[in-house]
């Protein structure tokens, strides 16, 4: 029998009856885990279920407080991340884990630089070995180039690269597609059936779980620190898993409320900055969600900064509510009445080390304080509000935002926006990066917002949500508006033709 066959079937990983806790939680209890040589095993389960303790655990960052780890059947203590790459254990995150400062090349090599003559980096090799891995995973990147100077999908793709440099046996891929365009995503899976073929065994984590049906053999669903059960992924639809993870039925997963959207609240003509954008044309009523669609790049992020007052304007008209105004910060934005949930939450969008009840008076100091002085009774009241009606997951309001889940991270930018009572908002991504039950939490804010004739404009790499949640859709390439659709005729076919140039 070939040799590879058996390997591919063995046992590489057990878990098992993982148990942590922490302070006044309990994280983990008693959960199973295995993985075998060549497989792509999915973890899966809401914000706060327990997949990155697990992870956590397994690439030595946490210490389990009971269970075992075994590696082939040998058990293994894993107590700090350097031994657990010393196993072979590779983890990419979701948060990236670089330095912007460094090259590309100096980011893969970091820690495992090759050495020449007399101790001397081996720039040549270094240069050389990375200009391969990049070839491999076809991203056109030049490897002296610092990372911060990178979009988010190639600083994505750095990630993986270096995890492929490393002699990895085990490869943990927690929302390795968060920032990919359906194309990068196309290569994403390809170099991880080829790493499927050399024996790897891969943890694959993902909200996005059409993903878990196109590339993974097994899945196994964790909900509140607990073990629902593992399955392979031939013998399970969609549903059932939605069900599983939220121990619920989410039979409408875009609960758009759609109505006659009532007066223009903002048009923009002409729009044009730099080579970004190129004359860009479109309006938002009230009560109405514009979806924005586009590959990477189209111009979609750079449309949100220009219209939010980040980016300068060269030339173009924007009109609030039938006035002309003149958007050269934020914070003319912000007192116009327009407010922007960012792209990078955590980066952009979040003070990670301030509390709730901070974040969300950022934006609104000015309605907090009189003469420099805060009134922090009135903050403290606000946050505890909408910490309430946002359903925010919290010990309370002075908990900082770093220990929330992502869903939950996401409600407090939404937040802090909601406190000001805004007539226009600019959601970037707004889903990225959290479970299925909190999104249907947002799109349900959403429809609350819209209700009360807040004008949504929602830019979105997902054409389900795109097409789930708008009522017309205006799609970009190459800095331009290609087309536009009223969301009951469009289709992701129509979409994607026109986000590749082809004008409708």
């Amino acid at each position: 029998m070939d040799e590879a066959k058996v390997k591919t079937k063995s046992t590489l990983l057990e878990m098992k009856s993982i148990t942590k806790s922490f302070p006044g939680v309990q994280a983990l209890e008693k959960v199973d885990f295995s993985l075998n040589h060549g497989e792509v095993h999915a973890l899966v389960g809401e914000n706060g279920a327990g997949k990155s303790t697990l992870m956590k655990i397994l690439s030595g960052a946490y210490q389990a407080n009971a269970g075992d780890i075994l590696l082939e059947g040998k058990n293994i203590k894993i107590k700090n991340p350097r031994l657990a790459q010393d196993y072979g254990i590779s983890t990419i995150y979701q948060e990236f884990n670089l330095v912007t400062q460094l090259s590309v090349a100096a980011n893969i090599f970091l820690g495992r630089e090759p050495s020449g003559l007399a101790g001397y980096l081996n720039k040549k090799k270094i240069y050389q070995e990375t200009r391969k891995i990049l070839d491999e995973l076809h991203l056109n990147v030049d490897p002296l180039s610092p990372v911060k100077y990178l979009s988010v999908a190639e600083q994505q793709m750095v990630e993986v690269a270096k995890a492929l440099l490393s002699r990895t046996r085990i490869l943990i891929m927690d929302e390795p597609t968060s920032a990919l365009t359906s194309q990068e995503i196309e290569t994403l899976f390809i170099t991880i059936k080829k790493i499927k073929e050399q024996g790897v065994g891969i943890i694959y984590i993902s909200h996005h779980l059409e993903e878990i049906f196109q590339i993974c053999d097994r899945a196994t669903v964790l909900r509140d620190g607990q073990q629902v059960g593992t399955y392979p992924v031939s013998e399970i639809d969609k549903r059932k898993l939605i069900q599983l993870m939220a121990n619920r039925d989410l039979n409408d997963y875009y609960p758009r409320l759609r109505s006659e959207p009532g007066e223009e609240l903002l048009r923009v003509s002409g729009l044009q900055c730099g080579k970004k954008l190129k004359n860009i044309h479109f309006n938002l009523r009230r009560g109405e969600i514009l979806g924005i669609a586009g590959l990477l790049g189209s111009g979609r992020t750079e449309l949100a900064r220009a219209i939010f007052g980040i980016d300068q304007i060269d030339r173009g008209e924007i009109l609030f509510k039938g006035q002309p105004v003149i958007l050269n910060s934020p914070r003319r934005a912000i007192r116009t009445g327009i407010g922007l949930l960012t792209e990078d939450r955590k980066q952009l969008g979040l003070v990670l080390q301030l509390s709730i009840k901070d974040n969300i008076g950022l934006p609104n100091l000015d309605h907090y304080s009189r003469y420099g002085i805060l009134k922090r009774k009135e903050q403290l009241q606000l946050s505890t509000r909408m910490i309430t009606d946002l359903r925010i997951k919290a010990t309370n309001c002075q908990q900082k935002v770093i220990y929330l889940s992502g869903g939950n991270q996401q409600k407090v930018v939404l937040a802090k926006w909601l406190a000001r009572q805004l007539d226009v908002l600019i959601f970037d991504e707004p889903t990225r990066g959290i479970d299925v039950a909190s999104k249907v939490e947002i799109y349900q804010l959403m429809n609350q917002l819209t209700t009360r004739g807040v004008g949504i404009i929602m830019i979105s790499s997902e054409l389900p949500e795109i097409l789930g949640m708008s009522d017309r859709i205006i799609v970009m390439h190459d800095g331009g508006i290609t087309a536009e659709f009223d969301a009951q005729q469009a289709t992701q076919e129509k979409i994607l033709a026109s986000a590749l140039g082809e004008v409708a």
